[in-house]
């Protein structure tokens, strides 16, 4: 079991080796639900010494028992047994992520489907790794097999929960990789419930491990750990660059998913609603809790005001609402302590910059970690809440003049994973592209993710892929082969 009665809020367990534990120290941390500020669930609070039991699982799994030996097509078929389970139980998973994040039910459906779509694509993926046939010499053969890594450790972030976890633990499962995987201290719980299924799809103990608690504490121990051969990350800028320069000390592979403060630049040419549309989307989606977040809104002078006027008129129909009502659009941020962030980003922004709609808490919610979604305008790229990932529903309408003004202002920050560009012009659609810095450009849409195409970033947005087959090879080594055919010797001395 994933937990144990304690009075009306369930405790969750570390799970390690196959078997649910308690933490080292025996002590918990609690777990709220952001909507109505009341404790869900007590959570296992992991140290160094379980951080070492989790890895030390991993490695024995890795290197001996059944894992080492089973194909990749017994692992597509354990993939392909995860995502039905995921399936069976997408109602459970939904309404857990919803009432954990805060996120409205029909997105956390969303979400949870594409966790599904996740495991089944690379179910799919894990037998079609291939070598290569070097071109040598005749009298001898090279050749290139491609390995798992050995053990990842995965820190995931806590605005897209089980959807995280999956972008990093499906690639290594194919791989044949074995896992200690770190939730987010404050969206844990789906990750811990998908554990009950972990033995029932075939996967032996040790394979896939899952330790709770704080960055500094589990976190930090993960990436210093000298068993542990690769690190994947999303989150910060700030914390990336502290699991760099730990993971050097053991010259780790390392990939990382980290902010942005996107782009998304629209120009006179482009459909009217649907940049409207497009620009509210890529900024308010999940309470604006996104990475890839559309959050500096370009747009051309010659339609600015009108932009403005229209975005501000169609953000009063958002709803806020309590996350598990259907019709509401924007629920609250996921914690207190983000709350204050964002909270604090709307008053640096009320100095900075006119405020079109929202700027504050809205007033029907007494409880909650309510914004209101809100809309900055007449604002200098230079301008903080333009510069700093803030993280929640906060957008920075910025004027430009001209297509060689939007590519500067667009690429002056020192992020890169993903912008838009909208117009009906294809050639200054690719010239824009071209242009842009940044791993990820949407033309004429905002936010759309498919597992099949590559996920990060440029600049201090991180390195490496996630998804499609570049997340998979993230997990993998190349070993090359060489067979000599020549029976002469060296005959060098």
């Amino acid at each position: 079991m994933s937990s144990i009665a304690k009075t009306s809020v369930r405790t969750y367990l570390n799970y390690v080796n196959g078997q649910w534990v308690s933490s080292a120290s025996g002590e918990t941390f609690p777990v709220y639900d952001p909507s109505t500020e009341e404790v869900i669930a007590q959570v296992a609070s992991s140290n160094a010494e379980d951080t070492d039991k989790a890895v030390k699982a991993a490695r024995a799994a890795f290197d001996s028992g059944p894992w080492p030996a089973t194909t990749a097509q017994d692992r597509g078929r354990i993939l392909f047994r995860l995502a039905e389970k995921i399936r069976q139980n997408a109602a459970q998973l939904s309404e857990l992520e919803c009432r954990n994040t805060g996120k409205p039910i029909v997105e956390a459906e969303f979400d949870i489907a594409d966790v599904a779509t996740c495991f089944e694509y690379y179910g799919g993926l894990a037998n079609k790794v291939t070598g290569n046939v070097n071109p040598v010499p005749a009298n001898a053969l090279s050749f290139t097999m491609r390995e798992p890594i050995g053990v990842a450790g995965q820190i995931i972030p806590w605005n897209y929960p089980l959807l995280m976890a999956a972008w990093k633990l499906a690639p290594a499962i194919a791989a044949g990789c074995t896992c200690v995987l770190k939730p987010a201290e404050q969206t844990p719980l789906t990750a811990l419930e998908f554990a009950n299924w972990f033995e029932e799809a075939g996967l032996p103990p040790g394979v896939i491990n899952i330790v709770n608690g704080f960055g500094e504490t589990a976190g930090a121990a993960i990436v210093a750990h000298p068993h542990v051969d690769k690190i994947a990350f999303t989150g910060s800028a700030a914390v990336g660059k502290i699991i760099v320069k730990s993971a050097a000390d053991t010259l780790k592979r390392v990939t990382l998913e980290l902010g942005g403060k996107s782009p998304n630049i629209f120009f006179p040419d482009a459909d009217w609603e649907a940049a409207v549309d497009g620009a509210l989307f890529g900024v308010f989606i999940n309470q604006g809790e996104v990475c890839s977040a559309g959050s500096r809104i370009l747009v051309e002078k010659k339609i600015y005001p009108k932009f403005v006027e229209a975005m501000a008129e169609k953000a009063k129909r958002i709803k806020l609402g309590a996350p598990l009502e259907r019709d509401t659009k924007m629920g609250p941020l996921v914690s207190k302590e983000q709350y204050d962030r964002v909270s604090s980003y709307l008053e640096v922004g009320k100095k900075e910059a006119k405020v079109a709609i929202g700027g504050g808490r809205p007033k029907q919610f007494g409880k909650g970690y309510y914004v209101e979604p809100t809309i900055f305008y007449d604002v200098q790229n230079s301008a903080r809440i333009a510069r700093e990932e803030i993280f929640g529903p906060v957008a920075s309408v910025i004027p430009f003049d001209g297509e060689s003004e939007a590519i500067r202002i667009a690429n002056d920050t020192p992020y890169g994973l993903a912008a838009a560009v909208w117009t009906r012009d294809i050639y200054k659609a690719f010239r824009v592209v071209k242009s842009l810095r940044a791993g990820i450009i949407w033309v004429n849409h905002m936010q759309p993710t498919y597992v099949e195409a590559p996920w990060g970033g440029y600049k201090q947005s991180g390195f490496g892929r996630e998804l499609g087959p570049w997340g998979l090879e993230e997990y993998l080594e190349t070993k090359q082969v060489f067979v000599n055919l020549d029976e002469a010797p060296i005959a060098w001395y």
